[in-house]
């Protein structure tokens, strides 16, 4: 396959030849493409596409941009953001609900379709919440208002006399009720074509009735009867099937191949384009039957990579000097550490390592594309739709009116799906064969070719005075990213930094970002302040905390767990431990308690028990929340107990759910989940900060059970293993 035949309407890109068949990732924060050329070279460009040109804006300044009111009543609500299984579909269907004052089930939320609805972003950061809820709910106000003052118009009377309930307007008079689909019938442009005051008043906390409920999820019997369609579910007319034959090892690029075998092959299209060679069939197994069949054809150049048990010192060695990656500075201080050091009467310094871990959704990646006369659609699972739009429209030289991105609710993301590989390839196969083209990655394609959670190497001292108060504190992490880097805990002197790293691995955005290896140092770091001095773990939180919400659900988790009572009960014991860890990221506060059991004779252990408190604001939904802080401390216990990525010479050495083991349901412990409503709060997101305090808890109970400080993830060393 020719680079003319795969970009036929655009002229060479500047300043990069396709010559290696690469996968675009774009970078929000360097606003620029990556290529991950052939198995992991990396080159970039800028961007000739800007999207914000051709793209509805996420800041909609008319009501007809975020909802559309039928003439027969049916409310259609429009966002960017997509449902990976956290509840935004339903969520956000509340917030409408609550604003228009009708039922949920009036809602239709149509979710992630670039030519139809406003651009919100990706679907990270636990942004949500705080940003796209805010927007929705301003939206369907001002149209609540706007149809409010219509009636009164009509009516001649005053808007005052006019209430709205269930979907119904009613005047002071008897007589005087109409529909919002009547008044759309009658006066479409008016309300549709109505701004969107940024200063609308929204429902106060109060008087909500639909938010601040537990509601069921809108799809939920879709999903439980499974007539629900993920994206690898859809299936268009005359679609064929695509593989893709990957590299033996990262880095090692395509010198020959012979795809002879597949010429007698029925139905069969072959696609090679450099690095990259790819088929596609009428059927899955068709497609694979062609890659076997060239597979011991291709020769490979293969360069040396770093392996598993060098990765931490490969780390320190290979610290990069280029410009940061992340939006935070790489160095922060408050005070002076060097004083701060100087006038410690102790200083403590400890090194804590985190693994690389896979996201392990259910649902690997996948994508079906078709090419037609308007250009290229694409079904895909994705957290980052603009971004996959951007990458497709990069890829094959289109205009951003040329390529529409469609996101089926998706099987989980959990900061996994911000690229849109499979969409690209998918694409790619779809333009050679002339026909739609599912490709769905497998599971061992999941496990080696997408991103991982960074691996990590943090640094931590602490200087003390005489009375035990911190005066100085140092938190050094490598290649693992500085979200919650900063400590909550009242130091005068503080110095953070983050050194990125070349690093073995494409890494990328996980649940909760460099949270969960910066939380794990600090709160391990604590608990070992804590022994040092002689005291109790949550009295020198508590001695230390200067933000009064992070107090607060530490308190709340001690209160719920009987802290006290079971430190008194456990102390000494050789089978028993307890531990406590808190912290806070995106605006939101976390503290769990944690049991566990061991066998001194064999070193197994289990965690017995977790009681977490959490707190986001006003809370919208319970019981979705409760599911998702629950659903952060189960993959909480992956991080912490089992998951890690192993590698050698370029190769996963893991790569399924047999080998690489996430928790089943015999690894879940008893859970407690204290939710702290804050209604005087703005609410915000939930889906990633409860992971946070897991691991740390987990390890400082670990401690004191045994006396022995694992600084790792996963906990374990040669004598104490998970059961």
């Amino acid at each position: 396959m020719t680079r003319d035949a795969l970009h036929p309407e655009s002229a060479e890109p500047e300043r990069y030849e396709l010559s290696e068949a690469p996968l675009y990732h774009f970078d929000l924060d360097r606003r620029e493409f990556v290529a991950i050329v052939g198995a992991g070279i990396l080159v970039t460009m800028t961007t000739r596409v800007s999207l914000a040109q051709d793209r509805r804006s996420s800041s909609s300044s008319t009501v007809g941009q975020r909802l559309h009111i039928g003439t027969d009543g049916t409310i259609t609500v429009l966002t960017g953001k997509v449902e990976v299984g956290q509840g935004s579909r339903t969520q956000i269907t509340m917030a409408a609900a609550e604003e228009l004052r009708v039922k949920v089930e009036s809602i239709r939320l149509v979710m992630a379709d670039s030519a139809e609805v406003p651009d919100d972003g990706g679907t990270s950061g636990s942004r949500t919440t705080p940003s796209t809820i805010p927007r929705v709910r301003s939206a369907c106000a001002a149209a609540r208002e706007l149809l409010r003052k219509k009636a009164a118009e009509l009516w001649k009377v005053e808007v005052e006399g006019v209430s709205v309930s269930d979907g119904k307007i009613t005047g002071p008079s008897t007589g005087q009720i109409t529909s919002y689909g009547d008044l759309v019938r009658e006066h479409p442009e008016e309300i549709l074509e109505g701004e969107v005051d940024d200063d609308v008043a929204l429902t106060p906390t109060s008087e909500w009735r639909v938010l601040g409920t537990t509601a069921p999820r809108v799809d939920g019997e879709a999903i439980v009867t499974g007539a629900h369609r993920y994206p690898s579910d859809i299936v268009r007319e005359g679609m064929l099937y695509g593989k893709v034959l990957r590299p033996p090892a990262f880095g090692a690029t395509l010198e020959e191949i012979d795809l002879s075998a597949t010429e007698a092959m029925k139905g069969v299209v072959a696609v090679r384009d450099a690095s990259f060679v790819g088929f596609a069939a009428p059927t899955s197994f068709a497609a694979m039957q062609a890659i076997e069949a060239v597979a011991p054809t291709a020769t490979w150049k293969k360069v040396e990579q770093p392996s598993g048990k060098d990765l931490y010192a490969h780390l320190r060695e290979n610290v990069t000097r280029g410009r940061s990656r992340s939006r935070r500075p790489r160095v922060r201080t408050e005070g002076s550490v060097e004083e701060g050091f100087a006038s410690a009467k102790k200083t403590l310094r400890e090194t804590y390592h985190v693994a690389y871990i896979q996201h392990a959704p259910m649902e690997p990646r996948a994508a079906v594309a078709e090419w037609n006369p308007a250009g290229l659609t694409v079904w895909t699972g994705t957290q980052a739709p603009s971004r996959v739009h951007q990458e497709l429209a990069e890829a094959f030289r289109l205009s951003a009116d040329k390529v529409r991105v469609i996101v089926p609710d998706t099987g989980g993301g959990f900061g996994g799906k911000h690229t849109g590989e499979a969409a690209v390839e998918a694409a790619r196969l779809a333009k050679a064969a002339g026909k739609p083209v599912s490709l769905q990655w497998t599971r061992e394609e999941e496990f080696t070719w997408a991103y991982f959670r960074p691996a990590g190497v943090i640094d931590v001292a602490a200087g003390l005075s005489a009375d035990g108060s911190i005066v100085a504190w140092e938190q050094m992490a490598y290649n693992c990213g500085s979200s919650a880097i900063e400590t909550p805990y009242g130091v005068p002197n503080t110095r953070t930094e983050l050194k990125e790293c070349d690093a073995p691995l494409r890494s990328g955005s996980y649940r909760a970002l460099a949270s969960t290896a910066n939380n794990f140092a600090r709160e391990s770091f604590m608990d070992e302040i804590a022994a040092t001095g002689g005291l109790d773990s949550l009295e020198l939180r508590r001695r230390l905390l200067t933000e009064e919400r992070l107090r607060n659900v530490l308190e709340a988790a001690a209160e719920r767990f009987g802290w006290k009572e079971r430190r008194k009960s456990t102390a000494g014991s050789k089978t028993r431990g307890i531990g406590l860890a808190c912290g806070t990221e995106k605006d939101s506060f976390v503290a769990a308690c944690v049991e566990i059991e061991i066998d001194p004779a064999t070193g197994r252990f289990r965690v017995v028990e977790i009681c977490e408190a959490f707190e986001c604001g006003a809370i919208q939904n319970p019981g979705n929340l409760r599911a998702q802080v629950e659903g952060c401390i189960i993959q909480g216990l992956g991080g912490a107990l089992t998951e890690e990525i192993l590698f050698e010479a370029g190769r996963i050495l893991n790569p399924s759910f047999s080998t690489y083991r996430v928790p089943r349901l015999k690894d879940v412990p008893r859970i407690e989940t204290v939710l702290v409503d804050r209604p005087d709060l703005p609410s915000v997101g939930a889906g990633e900060t409860p992971i946070i305090a897991v691991a740390p808890a987990i390890a400082n109970a670990l401690f004191a059970a045994t006396g022995v400080r694992i600084r790792s993830l996963p906990i374990r060393n040669e004598k104490l293993q998970v059961v």
